[in-house]
């Protein structure tokens, strides 16, 4: 075992390195498995609130694989308002496209009038947007450059093959041979996390037979930041406002027909696009690069194990419809980072199921919720069946006429409801 040396009654751990080839080994206090936004804000929001602590991430991809990303992302006002603790806000703002107004409709593909059902405007507090859409390349490279001004290395090409835990640490070997000894490892490696079954968690999964295709459009007209959803009989067809004259799409489909539709030539592809999106911004055209994602939920049936946390989507797949997955995630990040600087700072031991437990009340219900609140909405709106039709639509009808709870639903979906939360959530340090 690595010396220890006490400090202030908290034990830090020298660091030692070992290989699999050598026998020896480099003992953190925080091993970070994922280096997506999760991971990296995770590994940054600990750092900075403890700097003594002795963080590093691991990354499967390549080194420059994130500069090849050409989706965008919905962050809501709450995060931002962490980012902006990280004091990176500054540096995202001028790539963000705020969401000014989201209009929401509910007719079929072929109607040639889609009635407005709902609306709802962006801001919430002090003239706030409610969420900005950020391209994700912006949103990483504010990250790792985060990262760097810590001290926090990210090691790339690596994955997990080997969890165990050891009592006072987890030994972590990586796909290199390497082992890496921490006092907590934070799964952060995606819905698909090779980390969350090594650890033995089961999780509740289904898929729902759709497929989301990601892809962006630049058209004709501003879009004034407004962003719309429109919900057809395969599934609902997000827009979403960047900057310039251009929108995100994620536009769900039965898997086959988005199999169908990734694979067309662009001719074919931007006709059945056109069908959907309209011409309300004039002529559109699609970017080449265009991917389908299978959707599903999965709940991990525990979020924590001895020397283990879950974040992000390793905890919670979720399905697009409410633009809350990625979000969830900061959510995550923000309640775990809180739990671990604040059992650091009493001497605890951070890597502890008593420590870990915290964490795990404080989101796995607000987890469930979002989980079963999306998997109700997909199943209530991705039909055709002209009763469900009926009744959906009186729903949002009665929803639009009342301010005080569109105010309520916007602030929920803004993370600004007032409820307790984490603190950097709310634009304070831990």
């Amino acid at each position: 075992m690595a010396p220890l040396i006490g400090t202030r009654s908290r034990l830090i751990y020298i660091g030692v390195i070992r290989s699999t080839r050598t026998k020896e080994f480099a003992m953190l206090d925080v091993l970070v498995v994922g280096g997506g936004y999760v991971g990296l804000s995770a590994a940054v929001a600990i750092k900075q609130a403890a700097p003594h602590l002795a963080v590093e991430v691991v990354e499967a991809a390549p080194e420059d694989a994130w500069k090849k990303d050409p989706r965008a992302s919905a962050i809501i006002a709450a995060a931002t308002k962490m980012l902006d603790v990280f004091g990176l806000w500054d540096r995202i703002e001028p790539d963000a496209q705020p969401i000014n107004r989201m209009i929401v409709t509910d007719s079929k593909t072929s109607d040639p009038v889609r009635p407005v059902f709902l609306t709802f405007d962006g801001a919430v507090e002090d003239g706030q947007p409610f969420a900005h859409m950020i391209p994700n390349v912006s949103m990483v490279a504010a990250l790792r450059q985060a990262c760097e001004e810590r001290g926090i290395t990210i090691r790339h090409g690596l994955r997990a093959t080997g969890f165990r835990d050891t009592g006072p640490s987890a030994e972590l070997t990586l796909s290199d041979g390497s082992v890496v000894s921490s006092r907590l490892v934070i799964a952060c490696d995606g819905v698909r996390s090779k980390l969350r079954d090594l650890a033995g968690i089961k999780t509740v999964t289904w898929k729902y037979g759709q497929s989301g295709i990601v892809t962006t459009v630049e058209h004709e007209r501003p879009h004034d930041g407004v962003a719309e959803e429109h919900f057809l009989p395969a599934g609902p067809f997000a827009i979403l406002p960047l900057k310039g004259n251009r929108s995100s799409l994620v536009w769900t489909e039965r898997t086959e027909d988005a199999d169908r539709l990734v694979a067309s030539d662009d001719l074919l592809f931007e006709a059945e696009l056109e069908r959907r999106f309209g011409h309300k911004l004039g002529t559109i055209r699609a970017t080449p690069d265009r991917r389908a994602f299978p959707l599903g939920l999965t709940l991990a049936r525990a979020f924590i194990a001895p020397r283990l946390a879950l974040a992000g989507d390793a905890a919670h797949g979720i399905h697009p419809i409410s633009g809350q997955g990625l979000n969830l995630g900061f959510k995550d990040v923000a309640a775990l980072a809180e739990t671990i600087v604040e059992a650091d700072r009493l001497g605890l031991d951070i890597g502890s199921v008593n420590v870990l437990e915290r964490y795990q009340i404080w989101r796995r219900f607000d987890t469930f919720r979002m989980g079963v609140t999306t998997d109700v909405l997909n199943r209530l709106f991705s039909n055709d069946v002209t009763p469900i039709r009926v009744l959906r639509d009186f729903g949002l009808g009665v929803v639009d006429r009342i301010p005080g709870l569109k105010n309520y639903f916007i602030r929920e979906a803004a993370g600004t409801s007032g409820h307790a939360g984490p603190r950097l959530l709310g634009g304070q340090s831990i």
